[in-house]
């Protein structure tokens, strides 16, 4: 205040400011939002133009726009309208044909997977908390699905328990007045639509529906004087029309204002439920189809594509790996054998991949359409054409194992990349000179690619190169590295323990060991100022997330998220009747390479060439000093095997095995952790 009056400079700042203060600080675009004249907006509203659109866009917002005289909309656009008809595309392409408009209202089959909160995909119902507010509340119709779909967003969500214990009985419906039973009665006695706040204005005061949305405007609006305008208005109507007392009128008046601040438009949630409903029945009676449309229109989000790829093991379906013969640029479905009846799967597109680029595969898919599969990587080299792919490409191919039906090694693959290239640049270059044999009768010279000498690769070198091609594990996990001695230990995974019903007493807590890779850790600080981690871990049945509240505990957890590790956790489970999922908190830790040095481990190696056996010797000359028991066997001429145990000193560890069991002329092998001996009291 000093310098306002004493600078003039200070004063003219403030004084601009003042001015500007208030009005908009940019121009932005209602995404969905259209507006509609009679005749052309120039006409009637003031417009301009986005430079980044061709689209001319009104100067006034939406409350203006409407006060002008033009009606406005919202257009929206939703990516699972293209899912849904991706799906009905791809059953049609093995004889199935789908109309989703004509579905029964009352499949069983979508019902039971609702009520299981088995939602991953489904739209607007596969979030963690919807996914426990559909086994909490078990819906059992449409309108169920309706209700949930408004009810889910803050402030109408306080009200989702209620809902669920009067829609299964736990608590006796109760209607503010008897005259709204009627509109209230398929929300048990809640109100949840804005069309029933207008019906209740309507039944009780006498309004015309109107004036009742007007009335809901007010009361959104909360604006005080038309607000008392329509509390006198509505309390004399409840009185002439429906005999309700003044005292009981406000109070139904103040009942009907505090929903309808929230409440939502049911003819909006009933076309979300309609399409929640629809992607539903997809998944539960054709999931190969749902999963791949799902897939194709994430096929950029690694984090998404993982998600589908978990949900679709756990529900025991089959993923097939990306092939360069097999798999589309996009996401397909193929039939596959199981349980003695033909079934269908996932085939995972080669655009899937990161670095890999769908244009590039679409063209390759089209190559290989056109003149067959490819026979070997010299067929390979000869017939793609190079300037479409780069070495990256190549590299997350051979990662991802794209090659494996025609070149298993997937190392030589990848250190080959350079020479694939620039083979198949040569031959390209043959092909358009014309370049023929002597007598000009020979077809062009084929391509020949020789793989450089290379280091194989082991199970987790494997398994890291597929991360970085595919965003996420997917043939294999780092934990089943260590699963003789999680077996051993009687470790369990995430998914066989959400299995597992709620606990009867101590709260519903039950202890379990589990063997999880620890992604991301973050520091949270508890109320009473204490400190915690809240962390991603990861099995081989999908992701999940737990706590730490002991200090040493997450100090060492921390220490393997960085590394990127493996660990052996004591976790406490708390899973309440009508959640999905257990909540996780970790009561102590050990890291598996620490319990691989302490841990009795037997190796039986199958021997097919002679040659190998000085190989694994000279691996093992350095690791005496241990607990493990490393052995051979062998299949002479007549079939009889014969062992032969090398030693039960050795010090063997997960990186020492992935190095022996790769080695040229070892055709298999055995390792497993004997568990400890059971002791038994003799009297």
């Amino acid at each position: 205040r000093v310098l306002f009056r004493s600078d003039g400079q200070v004063k003219r700042l403030v004084d601009y400011a003042m001015k500007l203060e208030g009005l908009p600080r940019h121009s932005s675009t209602h995404a969905a939002g259209v507006v509609i004249g009679d005749r052309p907006l120039s006409q009637l509203v003031p417009l301009y133009r986005d430079p980044r659109s061709d689209m001319p866009v009104t100067q006034f917002d939406m409350k203006y726009v409407e006060g002008a005289g033009l009606v406005k909309f919202d257009f929206l656009g939703l990516k699972t309208l293209s899912v849904l008809k991706k799906a009905v595309v791809l059953l049609a392409k093995r004889g199935v044909a789908i109309d989703l408009d004509t579905l029964a209202w009352d499949d069983e089959a979508v019902y039971d997977l609702l009520q299981r909160g088995d939602t991953v995909g489904v739209f607007q119902l596969e979030s963690e908390g919807m996914r426990k507010t559909l086994s909490a509340v078990r819906p059992t119709n449409f309108g169920d699905i309706i209700a949930l779909v408004s009810l889910s967003r803050p402030g109408p969500m306080d009200n989702i328990p209620l809902f669920g214990r009067r829609k299964n009985g736990q608590e006796v419906i109760e209607y503010p007045h008897d005259k709204l039973a009627g509109i209230l009665g398929e929300t048990y006695g809640i109100f949840v639509y804005q069309e029933q706040v207008m019906q209740a204005a309507q039944i009780l005061a006498g309004y015309s529906l109107g004036d009742a949305d007007l009335l809901r405007r007010a009361m959104g609006k909360k604006i005080k004087a038309e607000m008392d305008q329509q509390r006198a208005r509505f309390v004399e109507g409840c009185e002439k029309i429906s005999n309700i007392p003044a005292s009981k009128a406000n109070e139904l008046f103040d009942l009907i204002d505090k929903f309808a601040g929230y409440g939502f438009n049911k003819s909006h949630a009933a076309a979300y439920a309609l399409l929640a409903y629809q992607t539903a029945w997809l998944k539960a009676h054709y999931p190969a189809e749902f999963y791949a449309a799902s897939m194709a229109y994430d096929i950029h989000l690694t984090d998404k594509l993982a998600v589908f790829v978990d949900d679709q093991r756990r529900m025991g379906l089959t993923v097939l790996p990306p092939d360069i013969n097999a798999s589309e640029a996009d996401f397909s479905v193929e039939p596959v054998e199981g349980e003695g009846k033909l079934a269908f799967a996932v085939r995972y597109a080669l655009g899937g991949l990161k670095g890999v680029g769908e244009k590039a595969m679409e063209q390759l898919v089209e190559e290989r359409d056109a003149h067959g599969p490819f026979k070997d990587l010299d067929d390979f080299a000869d017939r793609i054409e190079p300037r479409l792919l780069n070495r990256r490409q190549l590299e997350s191919l051979a990662a991802a194992g794209a090659f494996d039906g025609i070149h298993a090694d997937r190392s030589g693959v990848h250190a080959a990349a350079e020479t694939i290239l620039s083979v198949a640049a040569s031959a390209a270059e043959a092909r358009q000179s014309g370049q023929g044999g002597l007598f000009g009768g020979e077809e062009t010279p084929h391509a020949d690619v020789r793989i450089p000498t290379h280091e194989s690769w082991s199970n987790s070198d494997r398994m890291a190169q597929e991360k970085d091609a595919f965003g996420f594990y997917f043939s294999a996990h780092p934990v089943d590295r260590f699963r003789h001695i999680s077996q051993a230990k009687g470790a369990r995974s995430y998914g066989s323990l959400c299995t597992d019903p709620p606990a009867a007493g101590e709260g519903g807590r039950t202890n379990a060991l589990m063997a999880a890779l620890v992604e991301d850790v973050r520091w949270r600080d508890t109320r009473r100022g204490g400190r915690y981690i809240s962390g991603t871990f990861s099995d081989s049945s999908g992701q999940f997330q737990a706590s730490c509240f002991d200090e040493d505990a997450c100090k060492a957890i921390e220490e393997l998220a960085q590394a990127g590790e493996c660990g052996l956790f004591t976790v406490e489970l708390d899973r309440q009747p009508g959640e999905e999922t257990p909540r996780v908190t970790i009561r102590g830790m050990q890291p598996f390479r620490q319990i691989a040095g302490n841990t009795r481990l037997e190796l039986w190696l199958d021997v097919m060439d002679a040659t190998a056996v000085p190989l694994v010797a000279g691996l093992l000359a350095d690791c005496r000093g241990g607990r493990s028991k490393v052995g051979l066997r062998a299949r002479m001429a007549d079939g009889a095997i014969i062992r032969m145990l090398l030693g039960r000193d050795f010090a063997l560890d997960t990186d020492l095995v992935e190095k022996i069991v790769v080695i040229p002329g070892i055709s298999g092998h055995h390792l497993h952790a004997p568990k400890p001996p059971h002791l038994a009291l003799v009297s």
